[in-house]
């Protein structure tokens, strides 16, 4: 790429978060009917991933887990609820937890679940090679990318501590 010209860089197919956004939205694409038979939206599906994995869970560890704020993910776990999948009750240790926890339904659910890693990676047509070594590449570019962002807030607000 650094024999490619400098007006070329703002070209929409030389741009990786474009690429990833369409990736992203073909993903979702697929999703949406493969989990249509669960009744679940892929944000959805992730959070059932989190608590069949994990367990109970506090809202604010199932958020860091997701990489979501509470604002995002509490009309989650109230759709969720309605659907009876899941239940939240405020911490008896901490009134200001609340916890999620699966019930009966939403537990069974993952049964019925279980199919649908294979019929996405099976969209994708890659082999399980591919696929581990593109997640493991794609875990690098979203650890540099927290970094790279994590530098540019300190910079900014160093520049703004010293009234720049």
């Amino acid at each position: 790429m650094t024999t490619t010209p400098a007006a070329d860089w703002l070209r929409l197919d030389q741009q990786i978060c474009f690429s990833l956004n369409a990736a992203s939205r073909a993903f979702g694409g697929v999703y949406r009917v493969v989990l249509k038979d669960l009744g679940l939206t892929y944000p959805q599906y992730l959070v059932m991933l989190v608590l069949w994995e994990h367990g109970d869970l506090p809202v604010k560890k199932l958020g860091e887990h997701l990489r979501l704020d509470s604002g995002t993910l509490s009309p989650l776990l109230k759709r969720l609820e309605a659907a009876g999948l899941v239940r939240r009750e405020r911490s008896a240790r901490d009134e200001r937890s609340v916890e999620v926890r699966l019930t009966e339904e939403g537990t069974a659910l993952r049964e019925r679940a279980l199919q649908v890693p294979r019929r996405i990676a099976t969209a994708t047509g890659f082999d399980v090679d591919e696929i581990r070594a593109l997640r493991a590449r794609l875990d690098q570019l979203t650890e540099a990318l927290d970094a790279a962002a994590a530098e540019e807030a300190a910079a900014e607000a160093a520049a703004a501590g010293r009234g720049a």
